[in-house]
C-alpha cells in the first residue's frame, strides 16, 4: 500500500495576518483587564489573561516560523524547523499554568464571593468574542500545516469560547444576581484551557522526541524492505520525525551476495521515496559475511 504525507508549504504565506493578530490581542487584552477591574469580574480578567497568552504564543509562533526558515550549518546541521516544535510546546506550558491559576482564583472567588456588574461584563466581553473570532479567522489556514501556528490558533479558539462563557455568566448576574457564576465561568475556561493543551502536547512531544510519525509504522517499512530484491535482512533501523512534516529514515541492510551496493541503494532510497514519502534516507550496506552480529532490528 502506498502511503502519502506529502505537504507544500508556502513558508512566507500567513505572516502578515499573524502581526495584524498580535496586535489586535494586545489591544484587546488592555481592554479586558481594565473591563474587569471596574467590574470586578474575575471571569473577565481570566479572559484577559488568556487573551495575554495569545499574544505570547502568537508573538512566539511568529519568531518561530522565521527562525524555522534559516538554513542548516555547522552549528545546526539538521537546520530550525524543530524550533516551531519547541516554540508549540512553551505556548501549551503557559496554558497549562495559566490554567491552574484560574481554577485556584476562581475556588478562592467561590469562597469569598463578591459583587459583579454584569451589563459591563457582557459588552467588553461580547466586543472580546468578535476580536477571538476574527483573530482566529487570520490565523487558521496557517494553522493546518504548523504545530506551532495551530497552538497559537487553538489559543483563540479557547479564548472566544472563554468569551461566550463570560457572556452567559454576565447575563445571568445581570438578570438573577447569581455572583456564584462568575467563578463558575472560569473553572469552565480553565477547564478548557487544561484540556485542550493535554491533548495537543502529544504529538508534540512526539516531534521533540525523535518519535515515528503517526501514520507511518516502523515494522511496515522495516517488512517491506526485506522483501526487496538483493536484501537478506535490515537491522539498527531508525524512523523519526525531524520536524512536522518531515521524516528521515536510516539502517543497515545486509546484501545478498553478488549484489551491486550502489544500485541496491539507490533501489531501495527510490522505493522508500515512492512507497512511504521518505525523502531524508541513509542506508549503510553490508555483506552477509561482515555483518554486524547481534545487532538489534530497532536502534543500536
Amino acid at each position: 500500500m502506498s502511503h502519502s504525507h506529502h505537504h507544500h508549504v508556502d513558508p512566507d504565506s500567513g505572516d502578515g495576518k499573524i502581526a495584524l493578530a498580535v496586535a489586535i490581542n494586545l489591544g484587546l487584552t488592555v481592554a479586558q483587564v481594565i473591563g474587569g477591574i471596574v467590574a470586578g469580574s474575575l471571569s473577565l480578567i481570566a479572559d484577559a489573561l488568556h487573551n495575554f497568552s495569545d499574544a505570547i504564543a502568537l508573538i512566539i509562533a511568529f519568531a518561530a516560523r522565521k527562525i524555522a526558515r534559516r538554513p542548516a550549518n555547522a552549528d545546526m546541521t539538521f537546520g530550525y524547523g524543530r524550533i516551531e516544535a519547541v516554540a508549540a510546546l512553551i505556548n501549551y506550558t503557559t496554558l497549562i499554568v495559566i490554567g491552574l491559576y484560574l481554577v485556584y482564583e476562581a475556588a478562592m472567588r467561590f469562597a469569598n464571593p463578591e459583587p459583579v456588574a454584569g451589563w459591563i461584563v457582557v459588552i467588553v466581553a461580547g466586543f472580546a468574542l468578535l476580536v477571538d473570532l476574527g483573530t482566529a479567522a487570520l490565523t487558521f489556514r496557517a494553522s493546518k500545516s504548523s504545530v506551532n501556528i495551530r497552538a497559537a490558533f487553538l489559543h483563540n479558539v479557547a479564548d472566544a469560547l472563554g468569551s461566550v462563557a463570560v457572556i452567559v455568566a454576565g447575563t445571568l448576574m445581570i438578570l438573577f444576581g447569581w455572583a456564584w457564576v462568575d467563578p463558575l465561568a472560569t473553572l469552565l475556561i480553565a477547564g478548557y484551557i487544561l484540556w485542550q493543551s493535554a491533548t495537543e502536547l502529544p504529538q508534540v512531544a512526539r516531534i521533540l522526541m525523535l518519535a515515528s510519525p503517526d501514520a507511518l509504522r516502523t515494522e511496515d517499512v522495516i517488512a517491506a524492505l526485506r522483501d526487496q530484491p538483493g536484501v537478506t535482512d535490515v537491522h539498527h533501523v531508525h524512523l523519526w520525525l525531524m520536524e512536522e512534516h518531515g521524516a528521515a529514515f536510516d539502517a543497515h541492510i545486509v546484501a545478498e551476495q553478488g549484489t551491486d551496493p550502489s544500485a541496491l541503494r539507490q533501489a531501495l532510497k527510490s522505493y522508500l521515496k515512492s512507497e512511504f514519502d521518505l525523502n531524508h534516507v541513509t542506508l549503510e550496506l553490508e555483506t552477509q559475511d561482515a555483518q554486524c552480529h547481534d545487532a538489534k532490528v530497532i536502534g543500536h
